[in-house]
């Protein structure tokens, strides 16, 4: 058993690797979505990911119960890996659930990879990024890397070779042990302290500063791993083209319930391995491509419109009202 959920059982499947030190886990997460978890899984079993640590969260009401039951019938089922299941008893919701399977996976190993479960991947996506996590293991530029990226803020000069930017992705991402390491810090304090650093925490979008402000109560987690990155001035290294799709924007998502506009073209094989892997360093448009599609640091307001607020909020309510009217055309005495 372990502390946060028990493990129902565990599989291995037959050759001597599987299992090894050296082989990067994925951590996957799961909660009551069977019909997405089966495409997932197949997309693993076609990377020949070698062990998965799955962590299903309990239902919130009862009439989840059978959705949750029938996702750890399909993690029972995996038999082409070694797979370790924690099914939690109660509903962690999905920011803590990751943040605490996360922290478990990595006091075990020194890396990791996450899947969730309404992510997929083409072929050659889990060897791609297993080969950036052995590469940048001791570059402490680089904090994660992702197989996601999108048009809308991959540079136009990008080709075949992968890039840096300094906003994290929370779509089948990898860390380090020593990457992970102050997590247990809020996003809002994490904003704060870059804040006191003058970091502009604007600087990659402003739904960046929008969901530090609500983190905790929608039980949100990537955020605060963005805000870690820019407060460490580190790097996430992104692939060419999005080697990833979200396949969950649907009524029954807890947290993406529409695309708007974030759907990839139809995803491309996995490009070849870099004969050399980029030097850290961020893409010089990357973050001016990320504050245009996650929206910019808003404009103060102007001096007129400062002006005005300050009288308004000096005059007594009748003198307001009777300005209104004024304004409307009224006899000043019309009530």
């Amino acid at each position: 058993m372990w502390v946060c959920g028990i493990v129902l059982g565990a599989t291995v499947n037959g050759t001597s690797s599987c299992g090894m030190r050296s082989q990067v886990p994925v951590a996957l997460f799961t909660y009551a979505r069977p019909h997405h978890l089966v495409r997932t899984l197949e997309c693993l079993r076609a990377n020949r990911v070698p062990r998965i640590y799955a962590f299903s969260d309990g239902p919130k009401t009862a009439e989840q119960r059978a959705t949750v039951d029938e996702v750890r019938r399909l993690l029972r089922a995996v038999d082409w890996c070694e797979i370790s299941i924690v099914a939690r008893p109660e509903n962690l919701g999905l920011g803590e659930s990751i943040r605490a399977g996360v922290a478990d996976v990595l006091s075990r190993h020194e890396s990791v990879l996450v899947f969730e479960d309404d992510l997929i991947c083409v072929d050659g996506t889990y060897a791609y990024l297993t080969a950036a996590l052995a590469h940048y293991e001791h570059d402490t530029r680089v904090m994660s890397v992702t197989g996601w990226t999108h048009p809308r803020i991959t540079p136009r000069d990008v080709t075949d070779q992968p890039f840096f930017d300094g906003r994290a992705e929370c779509l089948v991402w990898g860390t380090w042990r020593h990457a992970w390491e102050g997590m247990e810090q809020d996003a809002l304090t994490l904003m704060q302290r870059c804040q006191q650093k003058g970091i502009d925490p604007y600087a990659y979008g402003a739904d960046l500063v929008q969901m530090a402000q609500t983190e905790r109560e929608r039980n949100i987690w990537a955020v605060r791993f963005i805000y870690l990155h820019l407060l460490n001035g580190s790097l996430c290294l992104r692939p060419p083209h999005s080697l990833v799709e979200h396949i969950g924007f649907d009524a029954d998502a807890t947290n993406a319930v529409a695309a708007n506009g974030w759907a990839n073209p139809p995803l491309r094989p996995c490009p070849p391995l870099p004969t050399a892997w980029p030097d850290a360093v961020e893409h010089p448009q990357a973050q001016s491509l990320a504050a245009t599609a996650f929206g910019g640091k808003p404009e103060p307001p102007s001096f007129r419109l400062r002006l005005r607020s300050t009288v308004r909020g000096a005059l007594p309510p009748s003198v307001l009202r009777a300005y209104r009217r004024l304004r409307a055309g009224q006899p000043t005495g019309q009530s």
